[in-house]
């Protein structure tokens, strides 16, 4: 159940069947030169969407926009600050509780460290603030490449590399513009860098050449599975007493 699809009926009566809810967080981001700037936040509203077709859950609108450090001086990435996302976060989930949600999942398409640290953090302070409520974080791209690391070739792919490109020619060829060169930046251990395009100048981290639509198809339907299976424990599990 999308929630922008959706009617306040519709959404009244989807809650006698679940009080779960994913919540897909995303970026506008570089992805290389042939994929869309919104490619993280596709591939999480995507498996939430293949997910919701098979169960009831609620999927809330996705979020846009995500903290991005490595590639903020990219053209086209569009950065948020940790503060601004964890707000966000907390004002959804406060929101979505007074509509009567327990369960929410945070899914994250955007794979960078401190965006998920910034997610981690307001779903800690939401479990101090409100005792009725469950949550869970994960991030979609790790869940990718865990399931389908038996699909994929490139040792060590992430960003704009095999396991995305074959996801978008999958659920979006229409928006994949060919491929770009393999990539694999290095940056210096310890040293904070300004200028991180001069050595990371193809925004790519990976082997997009690599990628078909066929292994993307397969990465999906696993990262689906695997998504499936964390909504249920979230819904059984219990607390202990401290």
């Amino acid at each position: 159940m999308l929630l922008t699809d959706i009617t306040m009926t519709e959404f009244e009566a989807g809650l006698r069947k679940t009080q779960s809810v994913i919540i897909p967080f995303g970026s506008t981001e570089e992805h290389g030169h042939h994929l869309p700037l919104d490619t993280d936040t596709l591939q999480a509203l995507q498996v939430s969407i293949k997910l919701a077709s098979q169960r009831p859950v609620f999927i809330a609108p996705p979020i846009h926009y995500g903290v991005c450090r490595s590639t903020v001086g990219h053209p086209g990435t569009i950065s948020i600050t940790t503060s601004t996302l964890k707000s966000l976060t907390t004002d959804i989930v406060t929101s979505l509780r007074a509509q009567g949600l327990r369960n929410f999942i945070f899914l994250t398409g955007h794979a960078g460290g401190t965006h998920f640290s910034a997610l981690v953090d307001a779903g800690e302070e939401l479990l101090r603030t409100f005792p009725d409520i469950r949550i869970a974080a994960v991030t979609e791209y790790h869940l990718a490449a865990q399931e389908g690391r038996k699909i994929i070739e490139t040792p060590d792919d992430s960003h704009a590399g095999e396991i995305e490109t074959s996801r978008l020619l999958h659920s979006h060829p229409h928006l994949v513009k060919g491929t770009s060169p393999s990539e694999r930046p290095h940056f210096p251990m310890g040293i904070l860098v300004r200028n991180k395009r001069r050595l990371w100048p193809g925004g790519v981290w990976g082997n997009p050449e690599r990628a078909s639509a066929e292994k993307g198809r397969r990465i999906e339907a696993l990262v689906v599975a695997a998504l499936g299976r964390l909504v249920s424990e979230l819904e059984a599990w219990e607390e202990e007493p401290e």
